[in-house]
């Protein structure tokens, strides 16, 4: 029997939590509760092999972005934020704080489980480490060696050279790659990607050379071992 993802459900409101947990439930995931910020920490530090939180922001004692930010600090357990704003700067605050995924009220649970299955797919590690003209992503541990050596990379940092990487030779608008790293459709400029690929790319030193940009358009991964390789199969 497979085993269940485990589900951390974040809401001070009892029937919110009744509403998705149940939800959840028959859709053969283990759910777990708590009913503040501060709970929430207690829980899932307490708690072993949580696959994802739903994470509610306006909440007493602790609201859910400071809840995102302490979490961050020791963890990259998928989080997807719930709550009744839908202003642009308050999305765009939960994705820099490290969120996975952004659900307004009032929602479709059967949207919501969809969203939930999207964001597991995403950080899915069963393909765990990815190698190229010397630099190596370990998806498990979220860590990037370049040359041999281990580079600190922060959380969207990680999440963008890994998609540039799974994507290599491929040209992906600054758009697309907002979907895809921080999940969500971005309109206005896209500064964002911008200032994430200087700093990736100065981290990764003279192999920030693989990234390209193409001017007007978006980036691309493009490395001269791996195009030798290619040619080398043909």
């Amino acid at each position: 029997m497979d085993k269940k993802d485990k589900i951390l459900v974040v809401d001070d409101e009892a029937r919110m939590r009744k509403l998705i947990g149940d939800f959840l439930i028959n859709n053969n995931f283990d759910v777990i509760e708590a009913v503040d910020g501060e709970d929430a920490l207690k829980v899932f530090y307490s708690t072993k092999g949580i696959s994802l939180i739903i994470l509610d922001v306006m909440m007493p004692k602790l609201d859910g972005y400071e809840v995102l930010k302490t979490i961050r600090n020791d963890s990259k357990v998928p989080i997807i934020l719930l709550t009744a704003k839908g202003e642009e700067n308050d999305q765009l605050k939960g994705f820099v704080s490290g969120a996975d995924d952004y659900i307004q009220k009032p929602f479709s649970p059967k949207i919501l489980v969809a969203r939930i299955n999207a964001v597991l797919r995403r950080n899915d590690t069963s393909s765990e480490k990815v190698e190229i003209g010397g630099i190596l992503i370990d998806k498990t541990a979220h860590q990037v060696f370049v040359d041999e050596k281990p580079v600190e990379f922060s959380f969207k940092e990680f999440e963008l050279i890994d998609y540039l990487i799974e994507n290599k030779g491929i040209a992906l608008t600054r758009e697309k790659i907002l979907n895809a790293v921080w999940n969500f459709d971005y309109y206005g400029d896209a500064r964002t990607v911008d200032t994430h690929i200087k700093k990736v790319r100065a981290k990764l030193g003279k192999k920030g050379d693989y990234i390209k940009t193409l001017w007007g358009f978006g980036y691309k991964f493009e490395c001269e071992d791996d195009k030798k390789t290619s040619k080398k199969k043909k």
